[in-house]
């Protein structure tokens, strides 16, 4: 198929590189997995199981340098010692998207990337798709990943969510239609601390589309539009946008008197905003790039309507968890950057009753210091340094307490709320200094509230 050789090194084993190496095995590729931490017990056990070999805990660098082609998992950043060494001695390196990618035959592949929403849009069109009847598995950053899909169980449309990490290592991989929703600071520690590195890499997704492609992206985005203004691209552009008056052309999609317009060659679709199951201004946002990417696809619009009014949201995006004596509680745990609280923020109606923090990926919090004096009644720091925290906002709120697992954090902000108040878990933060990932945090704090 590729001239990549017949000896496959993949480094981590995670969902990305057990994905990577199953689908060399299946192609009957000599593969060996090597993940310099501990490999996770299920993704071990799936790698014993298909008799793959593997190492843990450190890299053998003799047997890695010596491969045909390298697959990297997208948590491993460019800096790692291994990685510097495979590309001195000029091995092959690529993502694990780019590998699914050059076996995926004649499939149709759907994009979605950005620094917020991308889950909830890739759900969201999945639906579409699956409720349309089509053939298509929903891979990449959320569930299974691409290349298992294609090993395991190939379908003839992939939605794909793509991380800017997943992009950074691509040759060829090219969607028939990607989706880029918004770009705001997140990762910079992996972007030399700049922003346009940052904003490049998203941009990769467009790299390789041809004229016959299509790219749909957020016209109110500023990084965005100036982005698309000082360079080329090949693809046909499909704007959304929350105004009428922005739409520079007629393909595109837009707000209007609470109904969203999509408007796809010389067609026009409405649904109110009413009959969207997930609620708030972020979610417009991600309904209209589902639903123009639907219609692009050729889905029917009585399909596209009957879906968004069946579609269910994702568990740990502003999720509400119960109403306790008057109080609600929303978990939002996957709000891992300011960027998402401030979209939290922004669709509450409620006083709030804030909890915030966990590992600081150098935070600038006056991009939600406006809507925090607006909305926030007090805020409950949940991590193990709360300092940068306390330094932004103790001139604004008034109550700021300190805490240190989900328990504590459920029971302080109980106990600063009034009836009629929200408890909003946002964190603004990764969680790993006290959880094992946001889903572990969203759990913990769902189970601290049903104890309550």
């Amino acid at each position: 198929m590729q001239n990549e050789g017949r000896n496959i090194v993949v480094l981590g084993a995670g969902e990305s590189g057990n994905g990577a190496a199953i689908l060399a095995r299946s192609l009957g590729h000599a593969v060996f997995v090597s993940d310099f931490g501990t490999i996770k017990t299920q993704y071990r056990e799936e790698l014993q199981k298909l008799q793959i070999s593997f190492e843990e805990n450190g890299h053998d660098e003799n047997r890695i340098l010596a491969a045909d082609l390298v697959v990297k998992s997208p948590g491993i950043p460019e800096k790692a010692p291994i990685v510097k060494k495979v590309r001195a001695v000029g091995i092959p390196l690529i993502s694990e998207i780019e590998y699914a990618f050059r076996y995926k035959g004649e499939s149709k592949i759907l994009a979605i990337t950005g620094s917020n929403g991308k889950s909830t849009t890739t759900s969201l069109l999945f639906h579409i798709l699956q409720q349309a009847g089509l053939d298509v598995s929903m891979v990449g950053n959320i569930g299974i990943s691409f290349a298992k899909q294609v090993a395991l169980q190939p379908t003839a449309w992939y939605v794909i969510e793509v991380s800017s990490f997943q992009l950074d290592d691509i040759q060829s991989f090219r969607p028939d239609i990607a989706v880029i929703l918004n770009i705001t600071p997140d990762h910079l520690d992996r972007y030399e601390y700049q922003f346009s590195n940052y904003v490049r890499s998203k941009f990769r997704i467009t790299e390789n589309q041809e004229e016959s492609d299509i790219l749909i992206y957020n016209q109110d985005d500023p990084e965005i539009t100036q982005y698309l203004h000082t360079q080329t691209i090949k693809p046909k552009l499909i704007p959304i946008t929350m105004s009428e008056h922005n739409l520079t052309q007629d393909d595109g999609a837009f707000m209007k008197d609470d109904e969203m317009h999509l408007r796809y060659q010389g067609d026009q679709m409405k649904l109110s905003i009413h009959d969207l199951t997930i609620k708030g201004k972020h979610n417009q946002y991600n309904s209209m790039a589902a639903g123009i990417s639907a219609r692009a696809a050729g889905i029917r619009k009585e399909k596209i309507r009957e879906s968004f009014e069946s579609f269910e949201g994702l568990e740990h995006r502003l999720e509400f968890v119960a109403t306790v004596r008057g109080v609600d509680f929303i978990n939002d745990s996957k709000g891992t950057n300011l960027n998402s609280v401030w979209f939290a923020l922004e669709s509450m109606k409620q006083p709030v009753v804030l909890i915030l923090g966990g590992q600081d990926k150098g935070n600038d919090y006056n991009e939600i210091m406006d809507l925090v004096q607006e909305k926030v009644r007090a805020i409950v720091c949940m991590g193990i340094d709360n300092a940068p925290i306390h330094k932004a906002f103790e001139q604004v709120i008034k109550n700021i307490v300190d805490t240190q697992s989900a328990k504590d954090a459920v029971a302080a902000a109980y106990a600063l709320a009034e009836k009629g108040d929200v408890v909003l878990l946002s964190p603004g933060c990764a969680s790993f200094d006290l959880f094992r990932n946001y889903e572990d945090r969203g759990t913990q704090f769902k189970q601290a509230v049903r104890e309550l």
